[in-house]
C-alpha cells in the first residue's frame, strides 16, 4: 500500500505560482510513477503531469505545458507540481496519483493509488 498526502493548495491572483507537494508513505515510493490529475467543479478528473522513477521521463496536458513542471526527491519520498502564469480555470481540486508501472499513463484509471486532494482556486 502507499499513502499519499497532498499540501501546497490555496488562493492565489491570475498569473501567480503555487507549489503542490505530495508525500507518500508505504511501499517504496522510488519505484512508482507519479502523477498530478486535476478536476473542477462538474467537471471529470483530467491529467496533469506524470513523471517515472528516475525523472527520466515526464509528460504533459497541452493545457498547461510551459507552465507547470513536475519533480520528485524520492529521497524525500514527495513529488512536487510547480504551476507558474496561473489561470482562473487552472481552478480545481489537484490530486496526486501513483502507481508501479512504468509507463507515464494519462487515464485516471491506471493508477492505484490516490490522494485525498488539495484545492487551488485561481481568481481573476
Amino acid at each position: 500500500q502507499v499513502q499519499l498526502v497532498e499540501s501546497g493548495g490555496g488562493l492565489v491572483q491570475a498569473g501567480g505560482s503555487l507549489r503542490l507537494s505530495c508525500a507518500a508513505s508505504g511501499r517504496p515510493f522510488s519505484t512508482y510513477v507519479m502523477a498530478w490529475f486535476r478536476q473542477a467543479p462538474g467537471k471529470e478528473r483530467e491529467f496533469v503531469t506524470a513523471i517515472n522513477w528516475n525523472a527520466g521521463g515526464t509528460s504533459y496536458a497541452d493545457l498547461v505545458k510551459g507552465r507547470f513542471t513536475i519533480s520528485r526527491d524520492n529521497a524525500k519520498n514527495t513529488v512536487y507540481l510547480q504551476m507558474n502564469s496561473l489561470k482562473p480555470e487552472d481552478t480545481a481540486v489537484y490530486y496526486c496519483a501513483a502507481d508501479r508501472s512504468s509507463l507515464l499513463y494519462t487515464t485516471a484509471s491506471k493508477y492505484a493509488y490516490w490522494g485525498q486532494g488539495t484545492q487551488v482556486t485561481v481568481s481573476s
